[in-house]
This record gives C-alpha cells, structure tokens and sequence, in this order.
C-alpha cells in the first residue's frame, strides 16, 4: 500500500491538463531530468503531479527494460477529449472516484472513504484512527509524518488550503467543486454534495465500474449505502439520495437500469454497457442539451 507520496502537494488546477499533454508530446516526459523546467513547476511538485496522474488512474506505469513511460488509459482519454481543464464537477468525481477506490497507490484515501465511518472529527482524531487502521494492516512500519502529511493532504485536497503568503498554495483543487469535506475552527465534516439527475453519469460508472471488477450484474440498495467502493461510501451519500438517483437512472433513455424492490430486498439490475462508453454517452447527451458536467 502507498502513503505519502504527493510530496506534500495536494493536486493543483491546470495540473493535469500540463501532464497530459506533456506525455502527449513524451511519453517519458516524467523521466526526465528537465521536465520540471519544461513543465514550469518545482521538481517535487513535478514528482508529486506524476504521482497525481497514477493515483487518479489517468495514465498508468509502463517499464520495458531500462526504459519507463506513461501510458494514457480510458479514464485519461475521457478526461483528455472532453474535461482536460477539470472544470466540471462530474469529472471531478470521475478523479475522487479513482482516489477512493486506488487502495494500493492513494491508500489514506481509500481507508477514508470507505472504512472511516465518522462525519465529524478533527486532524488530531483522523490521524489516531488511521494509525490504528495501518497497524493491523501492515506488516511493515508506516512513519507517523507519512499518515500525518496525506491526511493534510487529504483535506487540503477537498477544502483547497492554501497560504496567502505563497502563490502556488491559493490555487484550487480541482476536487474542490464537489463539496465533500469542510473545515470550520479544526473541525472537519464530511458531506453529502449536492447530487441530483446532472449527476447520474457518475452514479452509473461508479456502479459500472462495481460490476466491471466484482462480475456483479445486480447490486443490492443496502450494498449501494454501506458496502466499499460504492456510492454510499466513496460520495457519503445518504439511503434516500441514492434511491432518488438510480430512480432517475431506470428512466435512462439509451441503458436504463432496472429497479426491483421486492421482500424488503431491493436490487438494481444493471445495463449492459461499460463504464466508459456510459460516461461518454452522458456526457454527449448533456452536451446536446446545455454543455456542463
């Protein structure tokens, strides 16, 4: 599993953007020694954005023999033709999604999203029980400033952070937009963003994406609220929003989903389509009607 990886660096606006089309033009852009002259960025935040580009799974690690490259994956080419500047919150999640789910590259956030369960908690609290949670988990010893900089990171991450005093700190974080944490006096609350029907390409990859490695055609309402690395968990969205949303999704014009609640056991059958020509499909559709995300 990977702690502390970021240099310290939360993910910056028009980062991505930069390192796409770098590879664009170099694939080993990130190998060499003067990307960060040619990219316009310091070298750690060079090294912390090739750890960003992995860890929200755009682009993936090619080594073959002494040679190391990145390659573009379907997610990045999504991003790439449609959003490369993260200007939508739909593309957001798309990156969150990736975060959340990446236990082995951006691991803090995996536990967060999926196993941390409080909704209310302060640094101090955040770091006690992640500590806890590594220690039965790993047989080696994760350094405490390592747990310490990703959960900074993490909220950093989702608050946007900053200091007034350093230019390069006040730039947003792409995964600001979506609202899912705030701080207020040290004290930070995980929220429910503000999903609704604009939404409803994100609630199909996520559950696409389910199917996609766990072979699972349906999915329970309960597993939807509480099991990992589905809506309940990596959006902290509440029982009644996720029922109104893949409500919605049973009206789907092209792939509809289909929602069966018998004996207190309510499943939802999934389409046959995969996660990313779902989200290519939505994001036309809108873009037919009022080009957003």
């Amino acid at each position: 599993m990977g702690y502390s990886q970021h240099q310290s660096f939360y993910l910056r606006d028009r980062w991505l953007s930069k390192a796409i089309k770098n590879i664009q033009t170099n694939n080993s852009f990130f190998y060499e020694k003067d990307a960060f002259e040619k990219v316009g960025l310091g070298k750690n935040m060079v090294q912390s954005l090739k750890h960003w580009i992995i860890a929200t799974k755009l682009f993936e690690e090619i080594k073959e023999e002494t040679i190391k490259s990145h390659k573009i994956t379907s997610l990045g080419e999504f991003v790439r033709e449609n959003d490369i500047a993260i200007k939508y919150i739909n593309t957001a999640c798309l990156l969150h999604y990736s975060l959340a789910t990446n236990l082995n590259v951006s691991t803090a956030w995996y536990w967060f999203f999926n196993i941390y369960n409080e909704t209310v908690f302060t640094r101090e609290e955040l770091l006690n029980e992640l500590r806890n949670w590594v220690q039965k988990h790993e047989k080696r010893v994760i350094s405490e400033n390592s747990l310490k900089r990703d959960i900074d990171c993490l909220i950093k991450l989702y608050t946007t952070g900053g200091s007034n005093s350093d230019p390069e700190e006040v730039i947003l974080s792409p995964l600001y937009k979506i609202h899912l944490l705030e701080e207020r006096n040290g004290t930070i609350y995980k929220r429910e963003p503000n999903f609704n029907n604009d939404n409803l390409m994100i609630v199909g990859y996520t559950l696409l994406k389910y199917k996609e490695k766990y072979q699972a055609s349906s999915i329970s309402l309960d597993d939807m609220v509480h099991k990992e690395e589905l809506l309940g968990k990596v959006y902290n969205l509440k029982r009644s929003t996720i029922v109104s949303l893949i409500s919605e999704w049973t009206e789907h014009p092209a792939y509809p989903a289909i929602f069966t609640r018998t004996n207190n056991l309510d499943m939802l059958r999934l389409p046959e389509i995969s996660p990313y020509e779902f989200i290519n499909y939505e994001y036309n559709r809108k873009a037919e009607n009022n080009h957003g995300g």
